[in-house]
């Protein structure tokens, strides 16, 4: 195996200004994907199951028949070990998700009206779970454990066949009520317009490759969205008081993720960022996804060396990561002028694994730059958000005449009519 070599981006060269640029990301389809998923799209949403069953067959090959699109049977029980981490992570996700659980509240405005907001859970949502290379069996908690916190009758889960054993329990256990064998945009057609087979959702959630990214942006009308997760990425930043050992190994998990994924590397430290390559180089061997690991190291992989902390927060900051790591002195601190990531993880001993498995907070996070406009994923997105505005006769009579105003304005006297007539 060749050693790893990396060049290092500066920002003190002039010459690196171009490649630095090409760090601040925005979440924007190619125009061919765009154009390639709504043909997917439109597809199922005229063929139904007929175009899904063809599509699962051209995409994932395999065959699936139309009695077999939902599965039905029981998992099997995993081994124990197996059991005993899915609900230890279960505990922590539904501990945080409770937490986060929007409450209707009242108030009394300034002419004594009654104002608030009530939020009630979307019966029926739909979530998305990977497959490909690897059984997520995280993810599965990670959306369907909040879905069921949030109070959700139905949660239809579409994964692409075969469904790994592990994961099956996992589905089960967080609380789905109906699972299909479904992947890719072809899935989110479904859930989203609906087919013989899977009745039609109101929400959907969980992440996917760029073709899912893409499937979920355009049915937004049709169903409400979380956010835009795609490929699995990393950022870490640090300064000489960092563990390269440590941070390399943090490098190397998110790059094992494999085609898309991204790794990104800033430090004030030169020193820091020769150490951390040494140390990559020292790891990788041992690693068993070396295929995986290949392509996003040559492929996905930038380092920066930047002339000063808050130099290197700004390349973070439009890079806008889905896992943040940073390791610096004051990292609390300077983890309060971060605003464009999905997670940050503090110090040399919050590994970004302990946040994708277990720690509590759902590790589906914005990617590829969507990290400026969405947050991640939460229990209030499996809510939807009501206003409440409750008037009396002697309220009202207070604002009639900003009313009436409003309406002359707007050239709207209808409007002024409505609130003058309940002052007669």
């Amino acid at each position: 195996m060749s050693t790893l070599t990396f060049p290092i981006l500066s920002t003190a060269k002039p010459a690196d200004a171009k490649k630095l640029a090409r760090l601040n990301r925005r979440a924007l389809p190619p125009v061919a994907l765009s154009n390639k998923v709504r043909e997917i799209l439109d597809n199922v949403q005229k063929k139904g199951d007929s175009a899904l069953l063809a599509y699962t067959k051209k995409f994932d090959g395999v065959t699936v028949k139309p009695g077999q699109l939902e599965l039905k049977s029981t998992p099997e029980l995993p081994p124990t070990k197996v059991r005993r981490a899915i609900n230890y992570s279960l505990k922590n996700i539904r501990i945080f998700s409770q937490g986060q659980r929007p409450r209707d509240w009242r108030a009394t405005n300034s002419e004594g009206a009654i104002v608030g907001e009530q939020y009630r859970p979307f019966d029926r949502v739909g979530i998305y779970v990977p497959g490909g290379t690897a059984p997520l069996v995280s993810t599965s908690l990670m959306t369907v454990g909040i879905a069921r916190v949030a109070g959700c009758k139905e949660i239809a889960v579409a994964t692409p066949p075969p469904v790994d054993n592990n994961l099956h329990y996992a589905l089960k256990a967080a609380g789905a009520t109906e699972i299909f064998h479904a992947g890719g945009a072809q899935a989110i057609a479904a859930l989203a317009f609906g087919t013989k087979t899977i009745q039609p959702v109101q929400m959907i959630a969980g992440p996917g490759n760029a073709f899912v990214v893409e499937a979920k942006r355009q049915v937004v009308g049709a169903v409400a969205i979380d956010l835009l997760p795609g490929p699995s990425e990393v950022a870490v930043l640090c300064d000489s008081t960092a563990n390269p050992k440590f941070v390399a190994a943090d490098l190397l998990a998110q790059a094992e993720h494999g085609h898309g994924s991204q790794v990104l590397l800033v430090s004030p430290s030169r020193k820091m960022l020769d150490a951390v390559v040494k140390q990559m180089n020292a790891q990788l061997p041992s690693l068993s996804r070396q295929q995986y690991l290949q392509e996003v190291l040559h492929q996905g992989t930038s380092l920066v060396h930047a002339k000063s902390m808050s130099e290197a927060i700004e390349v973070v900051e439009a890079y806008a990561p889905e896992h943040l790591s940073l390791v610096a002195k004051n990292g609390r601190l300077l983890a309060k002028s971060i605003r464009n990531s999905g997670a940050i993880f503090l110090g040399n001993y919050s590994p970004v694994a302990a946040g994708d498995f277990l720690a509590g907070p759902s590790h589906t996070l914005p990617t590829g730059g969507a990290g400026k406009s969405f947050p991640g994923l939460t229990v209030q997105h499996f809510f939807k958000r009501t206003s409440i505005v409750e008037y009396n006769a002697k309220s009202i009579q207070k604002v009639v005449p900003h009313i009436e105003t409003f309406a002359e304005v707007e050239h709207l006297d209808a409007h002024g009519r409505s609130a003058s007539v309940r002052s007669e």
